[in-house]
């Protein structure tokens, strides 16, 4: 696959209801052992999910860090494919997103849609053009967003876990293949993955991505590759022949950041 046409599957990615994380209640943040720690979101697909990839995603859970650390998590930013710049505060789901190929400025709230938006250095002040980069920002932050934190949404609202198989990543790693659906949730219910889990450390290795479930091949297949501890939780950006750069884990952001461009 060219870069090209990569680059251009990329927005056909937003599949998923991100449900936003509520914010921190103050419960102790430190890493659990206990796969119990990790409740499935509501609505998600318990009764059609099966036993074993449910487990697994527990795996990667504690794997990645831990429940309660993932939600202690605030603050999360990083340049997605050399490109746009984000910064998202978990808790209360105000997004800032930078973009440099059409120097806009997008300030959105991903919980109700609020925002303001900034173009060439001149804010937007037209209520529909707004409208329109508002509603493109929530959709770059669902797209953007999942391509760095998947692993720790494996049971969210909507998500049908099913256990497929072992086999091997293109990098070689024996794994276990867990697929994802997705039940009236997204902008794009219809597609799937199939994610790959190292049978050794219990870390997601790669995703192969379906425009369908009656898809019988990827679109494309990408590793997840050179994780590193941020804060109290494990990301990767090593997508391959693209990646995330400049991920950091934020312990404190001066709310002109969300407010200001």
């Amino acid at each position: 696959m060219n870069i090209r046409y990569f680059y251009t599957l990329l927005f056909l990615v937003t599949t998923l209801l991100f449900s936003c994380q509520s914010k921190y209640d103050g419960e102790n943040a430190a890493s659990q052992n206990n796969a119990h720690d990790y409740p499935p979101a509501a609505g998600f697909d318990l009764d059609s999910s099966d036993a074993e990839a449910i487990l697994i995603a527990d795996e990667v859970m504690i794997a990645q860090g831990g429940y309660q650390n993932w939600k202690a998590t605030r603050y999360l930013s990083w340049t997605f494919l050399n490109g746009r710049k984000l910064l998202w505060d978990k808790w209360e789901g105000d997004v800032r997103i930078e973009n440099p190929i059409d120097t806009t400025i997008i300030l959105v709230n991903v919980q109700d849609s609020t925002g303001k938006v900034m173009k060439n250095g001149i804010p937007i002040k037209d209520v529909d053009q707004k409208r329109n980069y508002l509603d493109q920002g929530i959709t770059i932050w669902i797209n953007d967003s999942y391509w760095l934190v998947m692993p720790f949404k494996l049971k969210d609202s909507g998500v049908t876990l099913k256990y497929m198989e072992e086999d091997t990543t293109i990098t070689g790693r024996l794994s276990d293949v867990i697929q994802l659906t997705f039940k009236d949730v997204g902008v794009t219910p219809e597609h799937k993955y199939l994610v790959y889990v190292d049978k050794e450390t219990h870390l997601v290795n790669q995703w192969d991505y379906f425009t369908s479930v009656d898809r019988p091949t990827p679109v494309f297949s990408t590793p997840w590759l050179d994780y590193q501890k941020y804060g109290n939780i494990m990301l990767s950006g090593n997508r391959g022949k693209a990646g995330l750069t400049d991920i950091a884990v934020l312990d404190k952001v001066s709310r002109s950041r969300f407010s200001s461009f």
